[in-house]
Order: C-alpha cells, then sequence, then structure tokens
C-alpha cells in the first residue's frame, strides 16, 4: 500500500508484512517482516504491535499471509490458522473484526488479491478515521489546557496518527495545548516508550510522570484526561490499558473531564457491559522481572486491562462524530448512522 506522509508502524513491502518492533523503542527502530500468518499471530501476542486498530490491520495483512500458505501446502488449515489469529490477544475488540472481515472475503470467493485489497483498504480507513477523530476531538478542547494520556494511544497502537495522540497532537497544531503530560504505564512502559517517543518525534514538548503522580498533577491543575480503548461496550463502558479506571475515578474527583477516542469498530454492540469482557493476564514476571525465583511465595497480578464505567466517560469521540456522557441509547444510535 502506498502510504502518505502519515508515520505508520504496519507496512506491506516486497509481499510480505513488516511490522516494527515496539518492544525495542525508543532505543532502537527495527523492522520485523512476517511471511508466516502464525508468526504474525506470535508478534500480536508478544506485544511486537500492540494497540487495538493496529492489531486487527496487522491481522488483516496476516490472513493474506495464511492465504498463501494454503495455496502452497494442502494440509494448512487456514481457517484454524484465522481463529488462532483472532485468539491471540482477546480483549482487544478490532482483532476479531478484522478476521472475521477476511473471513467474509474467503466467503465471497475472494483470494489474494481481494485479501490485501481489504487489508489496504482497512489501513486507509483507519487513517482517516483517526484524523477525523484528532479533528472532532481537538475541537473540545480550549486554548491553554493542559492534558494527561495514558499508555500509547498514538500512531504506533494505530494504523497511523493514532486516536487520543491524534486528538493530541491536532490539538497542539491549533495552539490549543499548553502542556502534554504521559503515564509511564507499567509494567511494559508504553507511556514512557512510546507515547513520549511520538511526541517528541512530533515535535510536542512532554513530561513524563508515574502512574502514582496522577493525583498530584490533578490537583495541580489539569483539564483533560485523554485516551484510546480496546473496546467500548454496548453501554459505554471502556476496556482500556490496566490504570484507566483509577484515572478516570480520579478525574471525576478533581473536576478534570475524561475523553476516550476510538474509531467504531471498537464500538462493540455485541457485549453488553465490561463486566462480559474477557480481561486478558499475563505473566507476573513481567512485574517481578525475575526477582524473586527463589521465593516462589510472591507472585503477581498481572491483568493487561480495566473496566471504566461508562458514568465516567464525559465524552467518546469517533470517527462519526462525538458522544457526551455515553450510554446505552446514545451507542446504538451512533452505530446506525
Amino acid at each position: 500500500m502506498q502510504q502518505d506522509s502519515v508515520f505508520t508502524p504496519i507496512r506491506w513491502r516486497d509481499d510480505a508484512l513488516e511490522l516494527i518492533d515496539q518492544r525495542l523503542l525508543p532505543r532502537r527502530q527495527c523492522w520485523n517482516r512476517y511471511r508466516d500468518i502464525d508468526a504474525v499471530a506470535g508478534a500480536i501476542a508478544d506485544l511486537v504491535v500492540r494497540g487495538a486498530p493496529a492489531i486487527g490491520i496487522s491481522a488483516a495483512y496476516g490472513a493474506v499471509l495464511g492465504w498463501r500458505q494454503a495455496r502452497k501446502d494442502a494440509a494448512f488449515d487456514l481457517q484454524a490458522a484465522l481463529q488462532r489469529l483472532a485468539d491471540a490477544r482477546p480483549t482487544a475488540v478490532n482483532l476479531a473484526w478484522a478476521v472475521d472481515r477476511q473471513r467474509a472475503v474467503l466467503a465471497a470467493g475472494g483470494g489474494e488479491a481481494e485479501l490485501l485489497a481489504e487489508a489496504e483498504r482497512m489501513h486507509r480507513q483507519d487513517i482517516d478515521d483517526c484524523r477525523a477523530m484528532g479533528d472532532l476531538g481537538a475541537a473540545l478542547i480550549d486554548s491553554g489546557s493542559r492534558v494527561l494520556t495514558h499508555c500509547n494511544a498514538g500512531a504506533l497502537a494505530t494504523g497511523g496518527y493514532g486516536t487520543a495522540l491524534g486528538v493530541i497532537l491536532s490539538a497542539w497544531r491549533q495552539g490549543r495545548i499548553a502542556r502534554v503530560y504521559a503515564d509511564e504505564t507499567r509494567p511494559w512502559q508504553q507511556g514512557l516508550r512510546l507515547t513520549a517517543w511520538e511526541l517528541a518525534r512530533d515535535g510536542i514538548d512532554v513530561d513524563v510522570v508515574v502512574e502514582g503522580a496522577a493525583c498530584a498533577l490533578m490537583r495541580s491543575g489539569l483539564d483533560w484526561v485523554i485516551v484510546g480503548a480496546d473496546r467500548v461496550c454496548a453501554n459505554g463502558d471502556v476496556v482500556n490499558k490496566i490504570g484507566t479506571a483509577g484515572l478516570a475515578v480520579l478525574a471525576r474527583h478533581h473536576g478534570v473531564r475524561m475523553m476516550v477516542v476510538a474509531p467504531t469498530s471498537t464500538l462493540d454492540a455485541q457485549t453488553a457491559t465490561g463486566a462480559d469482557v474477557p480481561i486478558e493476564s499475563r505473566d507476573g514476571q513481567e512485574i517481578l522481572g525475575g526477582a524473586y525465583d527463589e521465593m516462589p511465595r510472591v507472585r503477581a497480578w498481572n491483568p493487561v486491562f480495566d473496566v471504566t464505567e461508562a458514568a465516567l466517560v464525559d465524552v467518546l469521540v469517533t470517527e462519526k462524530g462525538v458522544i457526551h456522557r455515553p450510554d446505552t441509547a446514545k451507542i446504538a444510535a451512533h452505530l446506525s448512522l
């Protein structure tokens, strides 16, 4: 696919999928090359690529690779490989959404050309949607505002431009934002390693803060918390990186507004509330780092996501528009647009 000037962590080049290895940023910029659908599933599971829209797009390209493997090997079960791809990270709804779109292409008799065209269409559309969300969200931010973001919801998490960081980028360029703060986001430090890198790359000054400083930051003066989402349920509950719910509670207490930015592909009308979402947990060694290998009584609880109740969200921004105080009726009406 011919890319525009927007930075993207995903590219299709010389008949292979290439992903920037986000585990190595910011110290190294390394592109990994994939020609195997299960290797793409592994890259998603291992956080080479992360962020709901980005893993969906990556999976769509992975389906092209799977089709090729099936053509070369009659024993290769493409449908089983697609299911392994969809199961690589169960919480982010975009992953299953993208795989289902490619299954529909196959069901209609499509082959490699049609699968690739669909993946490229998803990629282009995501960039366009992020630009639209950037402008819509920026229009809500008053001049001189101070904003905090959590995890990484920028170009690295999408096809390009970003969701939450797309809003921040657009608002910064319009002179609406005075200061940007980014949570470091334990345990993988996506805020420190990825968000700060992206903002600096775009010419935006950023202060990195530990999550425990959020309360003090809000007391010192903050206008918005702006985050992305891995899933928005039918009632408006938001599933996002662990720590988001705590920020929402703090924001409501301190009179700070909470903005969630996500494309409609992240809205899940089939899941009633956040209580119905499978929350992925990861190896506790991501937190402990091997420090307690000789002391098995010390373990770590390591959920990747939490649920922010819809009542704590002031605005939900999609490419279709802005939903103030999202709820079941407003989400349904928005999806029907």
